[in-house]
């Protein structure tokens, strides 16, 4: 990550607002019954931490990772608010050595890839996830550069349905849905989006 992308995303983390809402991504929301009733949970590229603590609320034990010293300090206001607590982990995903035996990773709109950096980051989403454990990925398509309420403006870093299959394509019961719907997560995801989901369970 470039000095230029840290300090725009601290810039725009160092407000009073929620820049994505507090509420929890809508996949993440939807797979409350499907997510198990206790273990270790890990979110990407947490941010201001409303999916970190939205798992720990469903009595999970939770790691937030984030480059953002000013979103966790958000992070941990909202899970005091919300009576739980999260641990917080600073660290370019890149750089930082990824702990494993987790049941649950989350990784919502974590666009910010390169072609290149990618498969190193989607082995290390594999290798943190134990046998059996859950995955749940959202992020933009590429016709999100014509709505253009969110995400990345580069192509390159947006998904396909074959860039996921290739990724993940032996998760047992996987299911990927390509969907076009209204976003309502804040300043920052908001309007209808060209969304692609992943939930899948890494094979035991």
């Amino acid at each position: 990550m470039t000095s230029e992308h840290f300090k725009m995303w601290e810039s725009r983390f160092a407000g009073e607002d929620y820049v994505f809402g507090t509420a929890p991504n809508a996949l993440l929301a939807s797979c409350r019954d499907v997510l198990p009733k206790q273990g270790r949970a890990l979110a990407i590229a947490d941010g201001e931490g409303r999916n970190g603590v939205f798992l720990a609320e469903c009595g999970l034990s939770v790691l937030s990772v984030d480059f953002s010293p000013a979103a966790q300090a958000k992070a941990h206001k909202l899970a005091a608010a919300r009576g739980v607590t999260i641990e917080t982990a600073t660290a370019d995903l890149m750089q930082w050595q990824w702990p494993g035996g987790f049941d649950v990773v989350a990784g919502i709109f974590f666009q910010f890839l390169t072609p290149e950096q990618r498969p190193r980051i989607f082995k290390n989403i594999r290798d943190a996830l134990k046998p059996g454990g859950l995955l749940l990925i959202e992020g933009y398509r590429p016709k999100q550069l014509v709505y253009k309420t969110g995400g990345p403006s580069q192509v390159e870093n947006l998904y396909t349905r074959e860039l996921l299959e290739e990724a993940f394509g032996d998760f047992d019961n996987l299911s990927i849905r390509e969907h076009d719907s209204e976003v309502a997560e804040g300043v920052g995801h908001a309007g209808i989006s060209a969304l692609i989901d992943l939930i899948g369970w890494k094979p035991k």
